[in-house]
């Protein structure tokens, strides 16, 4: 069992969960969206945290075949922006848990790289901090994206015990 805590204050940020060997496939099909919140499955259960091997969040790049674009991130929209179709270029390694596995983090302050149409959509930078104030984490939870939330492999380290 494993315990993420924040790598400024060392505060537990997750109870201790239980690594999955792979991230779960999710279905992206818009009816098996939740009815009210029209977010995703969320990509890992509770309990458990797994670790994506694909950059994740920014900064972003431009893809090189604009004819044929992939998505954004790993299990992401095909986002264009001004410059062309983007990919991330952001840290490999982030932790992803269930974001009621790691209740006491928080918006930062102004809702900061929070926005989105039902919830915010990940891809503005880290969104959430831990109760000590240093961002940690960003959220993916808006209506056209994955439900999920990735640790910086950086600012959270793991405790296993």
């Amino acid at each position: 069992m494993t315990v993420s805590l924040c790598s400024k204050c060392r505060t537990a940020i997750t109870p201790e969960l239980a690594e999955l060997a792979a991230i779960p496939d999710i279905s992206d099909d818009e009816r098996d969206r939740d009815k009210e919140t029209r977010r995703a499955l969320s990509t890992v259960p509770r309990g458990h945290y797994a670790i994506d091997p694909e950059p994740w969040g920014p900064p972003y790049v431009v893809q090189d075949d604009q004819g044929h674009p992939q998505p954004v991130q790993s299990r992401g929209p095909v986002v264009c922006r001004e410059e062309g179709f983007v990919i991330s270029a952001g840290s490999r390694h982030t932790v992803l848990v269930h974001r009621d596995d790691a209740v006491d983090l928080q918006p930062l302050p102004n809702w900061e790289h929070s926005s989105g149409c039902c919830g915010p959509t990940g891809d503005e930078g880290f969104n959430r901090a831990c109760p000590c104030g240093a961002p940690v984490a960003t959220l993916a939870a808006d209506c056209f994206g994955p439900f999920e939330l990735h640790l910086d492999p950086v600012r959270t380290y793991a405790f296993s015990q």
